[in-house]
């Protein structure tokens, strides 16, 4: 059982670049990414004109109404910021299109190699990679700002980039040129293959937690499945009926969402292709025009980390939260321009980013999750569809193992 509806979404608080004065303010400007560190203490921000911000969080307390403190890196508690990670600018020199952290330092094993082989760049540390206008990817040190390595390869835009969860380093990126890129930083960033078959920009790349397979959106109507073992097309999920813009695989990695410019989000089984629900954005209010035909176009999905929430960014002007067993969404909040959103790695916060530039956070649904979802969780994690089909257990199980109990 779900817990009670929860209460509409809270801004709890809303970061606003500066001017800068070498740029025309009215281009360049958006935040096409944001991004929390796997571990939740650091908050990257795509602010426009080239700029990333790399934000310790919990936001100091300037930034922080009641509720959201936090006194550990307050200036209260360390005056002088000893010890304390301190924000970053890093000046990109092109517009900054995606972003991604590396799952986390690398265990000392690895470190004791990156000493031996100076001519390597340290990728031990906690990386952030950035996707730029010009089809360079530039890696960088988060706790020092340094730059660690300039990926190039692709012809265009690289519009979004993905970590593998195991923290192995292999980086994806997804690009204009069509083509998603397949990159080794434990190998100076060495690319190890290009997979073809788009026919359009791809806007989106996801890899599912337990690294077997990698979802690609363009800007067409079906997305593609590959496997991260072989590098080879595992098949296409066909269902939209307009260019699909986002992805995301659930925490177990038995679910996948896309959302689509045709107003809907669909849940799909990544291991049998099956469509399993649809998610349409309606307006909250009829258009008095015929004008807004796309203004409920989706930009972005995002699974909560227990798995149990979603969070979608459409241009009608909503950010709107689902509960994953119900078909109508279970909160609203009004944010204008919104283009991206993610959840705070441990629960209770959405962060979205605008075109104005901005990035706003807002109160996430908190929830225990049941005895129920954790078992299903945790098989999940390691079960496929097909394995959990062939279990000696009653069909119920196996229909609630696999989520077809919506």
């Amino acid at each position: 059982m779900l817990s009670p509806a929860p209460e509409e979404p809270l801004l709890l608080a809303e970061l606003k670049p500066g001017r800068p004065h070498q740029f025309d303010w009215k281009s360049s400007c958006e935040t096409w990414s944001v991004a929390f560190s796997p571990d939740g203490s650091w908050f990257a921000w795509s602010q426009g004109h080239c700029i990333v911000k790399l934000i310790p969080w919990p936001l100091e307390e300037q930034f922080t109404p009641k509720g959201l403190e936090a006194k550990s890196r307050s200036s209260k508690n360390d005056p002088k910021g000893r010890g304390s990670p301190k924000e970053k600018t890093l000046d990109c020199g092109q517009i900054v299109w995606g972003l991604a952290f590396s799952p986390g330092p690398s265990p000392p094993s690895r470190r004791l190699w990156a000493r031996h082989h100076p001519q390597v760049p340290d990728v031990s540390c906690l990386i952030l990679a950035t996707g730029l206008n010009d089809g360079q990817i530039k890696i960088w040190e988060v706790q020092t700002g340094f730059l660690l390595l300039n990926l190039s390869g692709h012809q265009d835009v690289v519009r979004d980039l993905s970590f593998t969860p195991s923290g192995s380093l292999i980086l994806v990126s997804a690009s204009r040129d069509k083509t998603l890129r397949i990159w080794d930083l434990n190998k100076h960033g060495k690319q190890i293959q290009v997979l073809s078959g788009h026919l359009q920009w791809v806007y989106c790349c996801s890899i599912s937690p337990d690294c077997s397979m990698l979802c690609s959106a363009a800007g067409e109507k079906s997305v593609f499945l590959w496997s991260m073992r072989s590098y080879t097309l595992i098949r296409k999920l066909e269902g939209h009926q307009s260019s699909v813009v986002s992805c995301d695989f659930s925490p177990d990695s038995a679910l996948l969402v896309t959302a689509s410019y045709d107003t809907n989000v669909i849940m799909w089984d990544p291991y049998t292709g099956e469509r399993l629900r649809s998610l349409r954005h309606t307006q909250l209010e009829p258009p008095m025009d015929d004008s807004d035909v796309h203004i409920s176009s989706l930009r972005s999905v995002c699974f909560s980390p227990e798995g149990l929430y979603l969070a979608t960014v459409a241009d009608d002007r909503l950010l709107r939260i689902w509960a994953l067993e119900l078909k109508t969404p279970i909160a609203f909040a009004p944010m204008t321009n919104g283009l991206c959103c993610t959840f705070f790695p441990h629960g209770g916060v959405i962060a979205t980013g605008t075109r104005d530039g901005h990035v706003q956070f807002w109160t996430a649904p908190r929830v225990l999750s049941s005895l129920k979802h954790l078992c299903r969780k945790a098989l999940r994690s390691f079960l496929t569809t097909y394995q959990v089909l062939a279990l000696p257990i009653p069909k119920k199980m196996k229909e609630f193992l696999t989520y077809r109990t919506f």
